[in-house]
């Protein structure tokens, strides 16, 4: 995409400021600057040529001008002379390497929303051949934490088929995929008829799965419907309500188990996770696999009550949206941010039969910023 010419450039010693035709007037540090000249990277990479301590502790700028579609900068105490694409400088200035995908919108009342009205949804021959409503399906998977397929084919694997579009299966003890169907000794209560409270899967490991995929063969005809929440949001909501439950929430470590045939898996992790900038940026509740608390005595109570609080938020029914899933439908979610659940059913009566695979989180974002790109240059 191209940027709108630049009208102006003034060079302080520690600050250069440039103005574009449009409007937007991006102002860049000296230093950060001189960490970035083009000439420092590896032409074919990108990759950087120098570290941090290779930089003058203190770059200050003598001058610059603009050269065409670049601007020109000397440096104090430098015979070097550096040429900075403006279009680079204005992407930066203008918000542009920002990534829509990187910015959720939460959700809080989910009661309130339609499943197949709210969220994206896209078939799966779409999927395949449509590489632009497969761009706009991944973002909004990405921005809302839940998209949904139709027309999945209900065979053995299709699945994997499918997500190996959107991103990378990751293997786990399950294998690359599972089935979620009643059986009459399970070894973990997802592969029963019980009803599911909210929560998200398999905390103990390390990483936590990023994206969990669930396909429905067989759904069943009375129950099993599927029950989703926006943990971000409920976080927020609980952060804006009692700030110090919130805040115990994020500091103390909980430790979660998984027991089976074949894997005995443990990590320990805040039940809210907190980014560099203080936002939130994961959930990890799982009542089924937590395991006791490492809490002195006097700081029990306290916890308690705020753990308490967050699990009452993630019961209340306004909070839940509520879905069928019928035979080829198939839900998509960030399993580090998207509470999951599911009603009660008789699988006596019913049979019930998905199956579910993880992906790795970094390789979904991946994806579809590759394929934002590619798209872009495709456009006149």
């Amino acid at each position: 995409m191209s940027a709108p010419a630049a009208t102006r450039v003034d060079a302080q010693p520690s600050l250069l400021t440039v103005q574009w035709s449009d409007g937007t007037i991006g102002e860049f540090a000296s230093i950060w600057l001189r960490d970035n000249l083009p000439e420092d990277r590896e032409r074919h990479s990108g990759q950087r040529l120098i570290d941090v301590t290779d930089l003058p502790p203190d770059p200050r700028i003598h001058g610059a001008t603009l050269n065409g579609a670049a601007a020109s900068i000397s440096w104090q105490d430098e015979t070097r002379t550096s040429t900075i694409p403006l279009d680079w400088l204005y992407d930066y200035a203008a918000g542009r390497h920002d990534r829509p995908e990187l910015k959720p919108r939460p959700w809080l009342e989910g009661a309130k929303l339609a499943a197949h009205r709210d969220f994206a949804w896209l078939s799966w021959k779409q999927l395949q051949s449509d590489h632009a409503a497969q761009l706009d399906w991944m973002t909004r998977l990405l921005q809302d934490g839940l998209a949904f397929l139709r027309e999945v084919p209900r065979v053995d694997g299709a699945i994997l088929e499918a997500m190996g579009v959107v991103g990378q299966v990751a293997e786990t003890n399950y294998g690359r995929l599972f089935d979620v169907r009643a059986v009459e000794q399970p070894e973990n209560l997802a592969f029963s008829d019980r009803g599911l409270g909210l929560h998200l899967d398999n905390p103990y490991r390390e990483p936590v799965p990023g994206f969990q995929a669930l396909h429905t063969l067989l759904a069943a005809p009375d129950g099993g419907d599927s029950l989703f929440a926006d943990g971000f949001a409920l976080a927020a909501q609980l952060r804006d309500a009692e700030p110090a439950a919130f805040a115990l929430l994020t500091r103390t470590a909980v430790p979660f188990r998984y027991q089976g045939t074949g894997a005995d898996l443990y990590a320990e992790r805040p039940l809210i996770e907190l980014s560099c900038s203080g936002e939130i940026a994961a959930v990890a509740y799982n009542n089924r696999s937590i395991q006791p608390l490492r809490l002195p005595a006097a700081e029990c109570v306290a916890y308690y009550a705020a753990y308490r609080r967050f699990a009452q938020l993630l019961r209340e029914s306004r909070f839940q949206l509520a879905t069928r899933l019928e035979d080829g439908d198939l839900a998509l979610f960030d399993n580090q941010r998207v509470l999951h659940g599911r009603s009660g059913y008789a699988s006596a009566r019913h049979p019930r039969h998905l199956q579910g695979c993880y992906l790795t989180r970094d390789s979904v974002y991946s994806k579809t910023a590759l394929l934002r790109e590619r798209l872009q240059r495709r456009a006149p």
